[in-house]
């Protein structure tokens, strides 16, 4: 009753649960949780529709949103950083529906998710070098794959003394750099004013003199300028992106630089993506609930109008009682820039890049 009188009712203990990723309720009297990547029922539910409004109202009422007829559907964010999706009729029939993507407390090392077996040591330690020497990096994946995880280790790779700019809708990423710039876009308020877009910010992020553009995810027209800072001088940037392959990032970006309506013609737009981006990282969530970096590839240029690419890495899937077993491996082919590097003096261990015995 305390819980429902001043907090979010039967919420709040599964907020309290380390081990709980997502928390979704589609109905006063259906919650489900998430937890190592498999759905549960909580044994718990609401009084009815009204307390989950007045949840909702709790959630968004302290940080200026709104919530109501005219605008059923919401963004937010908790205080611990979780991030909130909230949907109230018309649109959602079965009453308020919530959804939670729980904010890790705990910062992941490098070292950890070789432990839990998201990527390889050898992976690790080429993305290391990549972030090092700012290669541009899209990390790519279906929803819940873990890119945000991922893109937050990358980022905290980046040495010491660069000045980075982060931006995101929902801000997520915690870096340990003593040099950062966090941005987040912001919705229109009540009136319909005051929206500033992860476009505005992105393009607003060139005037403050990054070394690094971090951009939580690109789902819109924020990607044509995304791609041509990084075809101007800001190396090293990175991204997320929504895409079910590394060949399907090509055609995803190409459809959000057209959603920015922009006239130029889709050769031209390829190009723009082929001079830009140098690796691409793809996540996957498997059938065990396990996340992991299923193929790294690096984008090598364009012949025709094709985008060339050739895999480095990839996770070969083994059957198994979980469903998901197998084993990373090199694709025997090292890295192009390998070879600027080389002459460079920069010591490159080609080894990593064969194929595992």
């Amino acid at each position: 009753m305390l819980d429902e009188a001043v907090g979010l009712g039967p919420l709040e203990p599964l907020l309290r649960d380390d081990t709980i990723t997502e928390i979704m309720v589609n109905a006063p009297d259906e919650i489900y949780v998430e937890r190592d990547g498999r759905l549960e029922r909580a044994p718990t539910a609401f009084t009815g529709e009204d307390a989950v409004r007045a949840a909702i109202d709790r959630i968004v009422t302290p940080i200026g949103r709104r919530v109501d007829e005219g605008s059923p559907m919401v963004d937010a964010r908790l205080p611990d950083g979780s991030r909130v999706n909230a949907v109230i009729a018309p649109l959602a029939i079965r009453g308020p529906s919530i959804t939670i993507r729980r904010f890790n407390r705990r910062l992941y090392e490098p070292a950890d998710l070789v432990e839990i077996g998201s990527l390889s040591q050898p992976m690790l330690d080429f993305l290391a070098v990549c972030v090092r020497t700012r290669r541009n990096i899209v990390v790519s994946g279906g929803t819940g794959s873990g890119k945000t995880t991922l893109l937050n280790l990358l980022s905290n790779l980046i040495p010491p003394g660069e000045r980075v700019v982060t931006i995101e809708d929902a801000a997520e990423l915690r870096l340990a750099h003593a040099h950062r710039v966090s941005l987040e876009a912001r919705p229109a308020n009540a009136e319909g004013r005051g929206q500033v877009t992860i476009r505005d910010l992105v393009r607003n992020a060139l005037r403050m003199r990054p070394d690094r553009i971090v951009v939580g995810e690109c789902r819109g027209g924020e990607a044509i300028d995304m791609l041509q800072a990084m075809n101007t001088g800001h190396d090293g940037s990175l991204t997320t992106v929504h895409a079910n392959s590394p060949r399907d990032v090509v055609s995803r970006l190409e459809t959000m630089v057209l959603m920015a309506d922009v006239e130029m013609p889709v050769l031209a737009i390829r190009e723009q993506v082929a001079a830009a981006i140098d690796i691409v990282v793809h996540q996957a969530r498997l059938a065990d609930g396990r996340r992991r970096v299923v193929e790294i590839v690096e984008f090598t240029g364009l012949e025709g109008q094709r985008v060339l690419m050739q895999p480095l890495f990839r996770f070969e899937r083994r059957a198994s009682a979980g469903g998901a077993g197998g084993r990373f491996t090199g694709c025997g082919n090292p890295p192009q820039f390998y070879e600027a590097l080389r002459d460079e003096g920069v010591e490159c261990d080609l080894s990593i890049f064969g194929e595992a015995k």
